[in-house]
């Protein structure tokens, strides 16, 4: 397989790398997430102009039905930049999964709004129990997700109950009489939502159940994977910079043997991870991508945040403040590791897969 950027893909990487070099530093990435939503409206809907909500969506649906190999390099390219705007559950998990199950009816009227990004929708599935408890009885739904990002502000959640039939994924609006949306900080400064649902009213039900969600889910994962290696590589160079300019002893700390050793090891992990995303690329289409994601981000989850962890003791003190992208970095690593599955979880999908 020829793993040279195509034409396309290098417009989309140089769409998101100028995107971030423009509109993102530090200052500006915290002001963004200081906003209720976690990140900026404006930001968003200039990202819907360059046409990335239509990226992933499927030309049947009115979007550009993109390969997996475009949206690894855009994904790296707004890890790199440290973007806080919600595309992958916005648009990857919520869109897709929507467009996806939904009848022509339902569809027709949400796509174009959900490709101009005028509309947003969250999945909402994440709960306390490993089970499902929310319920579902004649389109009625009780129960309560904890943990759902991307949430305030959206227009509409997809929220999973059990039924009669199994586990249903039911379309609940947002102002939906019945339901009540808490926002709460994760730990990479975006805000999720804990949603309590009380005979809140669906107004539809979705085709496909679970079945529809493991089958939405793995190019999702591999876009956090390709975003948490931006990330690496991000702070990954930055600290690569200051080791050879910073000085102790009258001596630039990149001379220390020990630290040499560390950061060898960090960077083999670092062309590891990309490997392994190429190899579930050369999957697409076929019976092992699933499993092939699924090993690629047990391995990224795990090298991440130990890459994360040296640099920040690299720099010292400095390195858990926000005044550099860093902390910053390693926040959003820790967050992609650990969602929506432990990198534990997502070994254990893997052997499963190739039992």
């Amino acid at each position: 397989m020829n793993f040279n950027l195509s034409e396309e893909e290098m417009m989309l990487e140089a769409l998101a790398d100028r995107f971030a070099a423009e509109r993102y530093d530090i200052e500006r990435r915290r002001a963004y997430q200081a906003q209720p939503h976690g990140f900026s409206q404006e930001n968003w809907d200039m990202l819907a102009e360059f046409g990335l909500m239509a990226a992933p969506v499927s030309t049947e649906h009115g979007g550009l039905g993109l390969t997996a190999g475009a949206m690894v390099t855009l994904f790296m390219a707004l890890g790199r930049g440290l973007v806080v705007e919600p595309l992958c559950e916005s648009v990857l998990v919520g869109a897709r999964l929507l467009l996806a199950g939904a009848d022509e009816s339902l569809a027709g009227p949400w796509a174009e709004d959900l490709c101009a990004g005028r509309r947003r929708v969250a999945l909402a599935h994440a709960e306390a129990a490993r089970t499902v408890a929310t319920t579902a009885r004649d389109m009625r739904i009780s129960g309560e997700k904890h943990c759902v990002p991307a949430a305030i502000g959206a227009d509409a959640f997809i929220v999973s109950a059990a039924d009669e039939q199994g586990v249903g994924l039911y379309l609940v609006a947002a102002d939906a009489p019945g339901l009540s949306i808490t926002p709460w900080r994760m730990i990479d400064g975006s805000v999720a939502g804990l949603l309590r649902f009380d005979d809140a009213p669906a107004g539809h039900r979705l085709n496909g159940g679970l079945e529809l969600l493991d089958a939405i889910m793995p190019l999702a994962d591999l876009a956090r994977a390709a975003e948490a290696v931006g990330v690496m590589q991000r702070i990954f160079d930055e600290s690569l910079e200051y080791l050879r300019t910073r000085s102790q002893f009258n001596t630039a700390l990149g001379r220390f043997q020990a630290i040499q050793h560390r950061m060898v090891a960090h960077y083999a992990a670092l062309e590891q991870s990309k490997a392994l995303i190429n190899s579930a690329l050369v999957a697409e289409g076929q019976d092992g991508f699933a499993q092939a994601v699924h090993g690629a981000r047990a391995f990224i989850s795990q090298v991440s945040v130990e890459l994360g962890h040296d640099m920040i003791q690299f720099h010292g003190g400095m390195g858990v403040t926000d005044e550099l992208s860093i902390g910053h970095g390693h926040k959003r690593l820790v967050l992609l590791s650990r969602w929506p599955e432990s990198p534990l979880a997502q070994l254990d999908r893997y052997a499963q897969e190739a039992a």
